[in-house]
This record gives structure tokens, C-alpha cells and sequence, in this order.
């Protein structure tokens, strides 16, 4: 009997230790951090509810009007992430007298911001004038007035809008240098459209660079959006008239184009750029967007690259990427005084959220921390 009480005791101490233990794991699953997967891609047959339909910042599709615009100075990540371009323009604040001094250190700065000779003459010039006629004598004053002439130079660009008719297949082609940014700017667009309730198909058009489809293919299944490609060395021209043919019969109402990065100096590079608008052109409806990407970071250069690219295309408008990782943010005022085309998307970070609609009254105020 002996041995038998004392292994029905030994058995019970097992079952209780058995039961602590599982008591313990259950309390550990309770409070360890839950790691959530990555969201599923958007179906490509179903649009997102108005319940969940994320709203548009700023009309990035043309969906906000004007007045009902998000005021982007108010948005965190435009202000923190203008800071090198700011920071250079913070040391005028802090002037207590308006001299020759003070307007040879805001010469130098919009120089250094890479708003370029043409347009900083024509800035200084507004500045000067009136510091005299309304008798500024404070670096409060003379950033007022600075605030007022950049947002005169940009507000001469007032059309924004990227086309986005309904009911029919809408061409936007990104062109630009290579390491600007193209491929990564299509993906946050074709997010944003999708997110927003529409179709997109990817047209793979830089059919030269290695791995470039399948960069392209990767975003695509990542977005959910559609993608048409060709073979490696195949002619651009026919990926972007499949693509053009397939938006139409998938009903997709938007068609982003991603091109060969190609120098602005090679002269067949952009021949063959020019045949690809003329077949974007067949479209009805069209042209539709021809958007430059340029890298805030190649400041001047910049400049270079959009005049030539705009002698060889129709450029209705510039996507300006890695804004947030320079000082020399005076070249969107370069572009839109020397130039007359209007920058329309800025790109200041990694997200698709990092790509903003631009807005002249919002950029300079987050310049200038006004």
C-alpha cells in the first residue's frame, strides 16, 4: 500500500507542476508584444471601402480641390525634414538691424540653397525694394518679406493638377537620369491611386537596365497594381502600347509609365523618349503627364537636366525626390521661375506618405519656419 500512496503522490506533484507551467506560458503569450504581418496586397479587382478608403493628401490625384487642400506647413514630416535648406535661413531671423551685411548674407544663402543667380537676383532685388519703401529694420521683418517674394515666384505655376480623366485610360510617363528616384516614385504613386479606388497597370519600359522589370514586378505585387513587360532589349515603344491596350481592356483607368534612366546629353536616348510621347499621344485623351523626376540633392544640375529634357518632351510637370536630405531646396524655385514648369510632387522620405502634393504657400512657410 506504501508504494502505491507514494506513487499516487509523486503523480499529483507531476500534474501540478504541469499545470503551473502551462499557467505560465499562457501568462507570457498574454503580455509578450504582438508582431503584426504585412498588410496584405489591395485585390485587384475589389477597391477599398469608404469606411477604409484612405483620404487623399492634397489631391495627390486630382481628387481635393484647391480650398480644400491639407495645409502641408502643418504636416510633421514636410518642416522636420526641410531642416538642412532651414537651417541656413534661420541665422537671418536674428539680425536686429537691416544693412548691406544683412542682404549680402540672404544673397549668399539663397545662392547656397541653389535657388540659382536669375532667381536670387530677382528675390534680392523684391527684398531690397521693399525693406526700404516699408522701413524694415528687423531680420523679422526682412524674412516676412522674403516669405512673400518666393511664394510671388512660385505662384506664377498655378496649375498643380496631374490629369486624371474618368472613364478612360490615363498615360503618366516618368522620365529622368538613372538613381533619381523614377522607379520609386511610380511604386508610391500607384499606392495612392490604388488606395484612392482606381486601376493601375505598370508599363516596365526600361527594357535595357539589368533587373529593371523585375524591380518594377516586385512593386507591382506589392501595390497590386497590374504590370506589362517585355523581354530584355525589346523596344520600349511596344511595352507602352501593350500596356495602353491592356489598362483598356482590365477597365484600369491609369497607365504609369517607368522609362530608361538616360543622360539629357545623349542625343538617340532622347530621340527614342520623344517616340515614346508620340505613342502616349495616340491615346484618347491624350497627352496626358509627362513628369520629370529630378533629385533635389544634384541641386543645380537639376536645372540642367530639366531644360534638356523639356526641349525633348512635353514635361507638364516635376516630381522632386530626396528633398528631405539636402540643403539646396531652392532649386524647386530655379526650376519654376527659369523653367515655367510647375513642381508638382516632392518626395521627403521613404513612405508613400512621404510623397506630397507641392504647395508654394506650405513650402516656404516650412523654409522658413514661419
Amino acid at each position: 500500500m506504501s508504494v502505491v500512496f507514494i506513487l499516487i503522490f509523486v503523480l499529483a506533484v507531476a500534474l501540478v507542476a504541469v499545470g503551473i507551467g502551462l499557467s505560465r506560458r499562457d501568462q507570457r503569450r498574454q503580455t509578450a508584444p504582438v508582431e503584426h504581418a504585412p498588410a496584405a496586397p489591395i485585390a485587384r479587382e475589389e477597391s477599398p471601402t469608404p469606411e477604409t478608403e484612405p483620404e487623399a493628401e492634397a489631391g495627390i490625384l486630382g481628387e481635393v480641390e484647391p480650398d480644400e487642400a491639407v495645409d502641408l506647413a502643418e504636416a510633421p514630416r514636410l518642416r522636420d525634414r526641410l531642416g538642412k535648406t532651414r537651417a541656413a535661413f534661420s541665422r537671418l531671423r536674428s539680425r536686429t538691424l537691416v544693412d548691406e551685411e544683412t542682404l549680402e548674407e540672404l544673397e549668399d544663402t539663397l545662392l547656397l540653397a541653389d535657388v540659382g543667380i536669375p532667381t536670387t537676383t530677382r528675390v534680392l532685388d523684391g527684398v531690397t525694394q521693399r525693406s526700404r519703401d516699408e522701413r524694415i529694420t528687423d531680420g523679422d521683418g526682412v524674412m516676412r518679406v522674403l516669405h512673400e517674394e518666393l511664394v510671388a515666384v512660385l505662384a506664377a505655376n498655378a496649375d498643380r493638377s496631374l490629369t486624371l480623366t474618368p472613364g478612360e485610360p490615363n498615360v503618366w510617363m516618368f522620365v529622368g537620369v538613372n538613381g533619381v528616384g523614377k522607379t520609386t516614385t511610380i511604386a508610391k504613386v500607384a499606392q495612392r491611386a490604388i488606395d484612392d479606388g482606381h486601376r493601375v497597370v505598370l508599363a516596365a519600359a526600361d527594357t535595357f537596365r539589368a533587373a529593371a522589370a523585375e524591380q518594377l514586378a516586385h512593386w507591382a505585387d506589392r501595390t497590386g497594381a497590374g504590370i506589362v513587360r517585355g523581354q530584355d532589349g525589346a523596344d520600349p515603344g511596344s511595352v507602352v502600347f501593350d500596356a495602353m491596350s491592356a489598362a483598356a481592356s482590365r477597365d484600369a483607368d491609369l497607365v504609369l509609365v517607368d522609362t530608361a534612366g538616360r543622360l539629357h546629353t545623349k542625343v538617340n536616348l532622347m530621340a527614342e523618349l520623344e517616340k515614346l510621347r508620340r505613342i502616349v499621344d495616340r491615346t484618347p485623351g491624350a497627352p496626358h503627364e509627362t513628369l520629370l523626376t529630378i533629385d533635389a540633392t544634384t541641386g543645380q544640375n537639376g536645372l540642367t537636366q530639366a531644360r534638356q529634357f523639356a526641349e525633348a518632351v512635353d514635361v507638364t510637370g516635376v516630381v522632386l525626390t530626396k528633398l528631405d536630405g539636402t540643403a539646396k531646396g531652392g532649386i524647386v524655385l530655379a526650376i519654376e521661375a527659369e523653367l515655367g514648369i510647375p513642381v508638382k510632387l516632392v518626395g521627403v522620405g521613404e513612405a508613400a506618405s512621404d510623397l506630397l502634393v507641392f504647395d508654394p504657400e506650405a513650402f516656404v512657410a516650412a523654409l522658413l519656419d514661419a
